[in-house]
């Protein structure tokens, strides 16, 4: 049989079986292991090696095999016990905005292939804007404005691809890479950042890692300065410099303030990546992260870590979008339309490596309307409660140590033993199923970190993971 197009009293029917099994997936996510302990190949090897001739399967075989097949082989992101890497959380608001996106299917590379696409998120972000309290440069109603990118590491990318285009005085958009110019973050600068310096064409060693505070493990400036200052003197061309407030590995948060003026000074272009501590600038009381930005050519936050929203959704700013768009604008005649040629609406096309795009701001423009500021404010602050209630126990226990300040929701610790001792505590809990954590090495320990972000994460959960995490360390330190 060849399968008819799914009529809409088809897909209604099959999509509320659909979202039936979403929620209950949601609902029983916390009964799963964290992660799967299956070797690899496993998944693959269930499913069969061609796919099928004639169509027609009922979306309750579909299901069935998600449930047989895939689920077992999760990683459960939305576990309540799932405190690897940094959240990547999602919300019912947020699937529904995703599945009016897909059930849409515009496509929003211009304003005139979708003008409520473009508008919508030039709202949004001005919205976004508002709830970070960021500052004005980065509002649409003057030379800035907004675009939502698929992740922090794209951000990083048109950042430092707009940097090039400001430091070679236009030259890059058409000569490319005429002289040896310069990035600069610190240690703890995320991997995009050599990755965007590649694929820009500078290589790696186009990369300036500046050190850090041994205690703050944010970057130095006065070190930021002798680095520009010795790469002028050699003749090279300091073009972008990317400073953090949230560090992945420790969530240290940059000097921006002193960072700033010294871009100011050599002029050049302040990348701010928040990738993931963005999101607490919705607190009042943690806007202090965020001191100095008024000094950034560019930020981003990922609202798909911390703020309800699933992923791919990256806010990125520019205080001068006009830049960004001569670095960036490639009209070919196909494209070509009144409304471009006007110059009154904007083009997201010119603001992104692809020329496609996604209506991403219906799941944001969704979550922000569900949960208003206070809801994103309640649930960024019950993170922030429970990592202290998380360290808070780490520092009643003699055996265990605080490795970095924890001004958000990621704590990072390590038992006061060797590299080893900590790498097979961390193995132990994690070969449970009932956590999952991950690691980074500050000052060349190896460290565990405990990153809180899901909406289902209780005080319970926080501390059935310490009680592992106790009694665990206790048997290693036996042996």
């Amino acid at each position: 049989m060849t399968a008819a197009h799914m009529d809409p009293d088809e897909f209604r029917r099959a999509g509320h079986a659909v979202v039936d099994w979403i929620a209950d997936y949601w609902a029983t996510v916390g009964q799963q292991p964290v992660a799967p302990s299956d070797p690899p190949g496993t998944v693959a090897a269930a499913l069969p090696t061609t796919p099928p001739t004639t169509g027609g399967e009922p979306v309750e075989a579909v299901l069935a095999d998600l449930d047989a097949i895939v689920v077992p082989g999760l990683t459960h992101w939305q576990h309540p016990s799932f405190f690897g890497y940094f959240p990547a959380n999602t919300s019912g608001p947020s699937v529904l905005g995703d599945l009016v996106s897909s059930g849409l299917g515009v496509q929003g590379m211009l304003w005139a292939t979708s003008p409520a696409s473009t508008e919508l998120e030039t709202v949004l972000m001005d919205w976004l804007a508002h709830l970070l309290d960021l500052p004005q440069q980065f509002r649409s109603s003057g030379r800035g404005g907004g675009v939502i990118q698929d992740s922090a590491s794209s951000a990083t990318l048109v950042a430092t691809l707009a940097a090039l285009h400001r430091a070679s005085g236009g030259r890059w958009r058409e000569t490319g890479i005429d002289r040896r110019y310069r990035a600069y973050t610190s240690t703890h600068g995320h991997s995009s950042i050599e990755k965007a310096v590649r694929i820009a064409g500078l290589g790696s060693d186009g990369v300036r890692t500046i050190d850090v505070d041994p205690a703050t493990q944010a970057m130095l400036p006065a070190a930021l300065r002798a680095a520009i200052e010795a790469d002028l003197a050699a003749g090279d061309v300091p073009a972008v410099v990317v400073a953090t407030i949230g560090t992945t590995s420790t969530t240290a948060v940059d000097p921006i303030p002193e960072i700033g003026a010294i871009c100011a000074e050599y002029g050049i272009w302040l990348h701010v990546d928040a990738a993931y501590a963005g999101a607490a600038a919705v607190c009042p009381e943690l806007r202090w992260s965020h001191a100095g930005l008024e000094y950034a050519d560019s930020y981003c936050f990922d609202p798909h870590k911390w703020l309800l929203t699933g992923f791919d959704c990256d806010a990125f700013w520019v205080a001068d979008r006009a830049e960004l768009i001569e670095a960036l604008t490639v009209l070919p005649e196909f494209l070509r339309n009144a409304a471009s040629d006007s110059g009154a609406v904007i083009d997201y096309r010119d603001w992104q490596v692809p020329l496609g795009r996604r209506f991403r701001a219906l799941k944001l423009w969704f979550v922000l309307r569900w949960y208003g500021a206070e809801g994103l404010q309640a649930h960024i602050r019950s993170g922030v409660r429970l990592a202290e209630r998380f360290a808070e126990q780490v520092r009643s226990d003699d055996r265990f140590e605080l490795a970095a300040a924890h001004p958000f929701a990621l704590v990072c610790f390590r038992l006061r033993a060797d590299d080893d001792v900590n790498a097979a505590l961390l193995t132990s809990v994690n070969a449970t199923g009932r956590v999952h954590l991950t690691h980074t090495r500050i000052a060349g320990r190896y460290t565990l970190r405990m990153a809180i972000g899901s909406p289902q994460t209780t005080d319970k959960h926080v501390d059935d993971a310490w009680t592992l995490l106790a009694t665990t360390a206790q048997d290693l330190l036996n042996r």
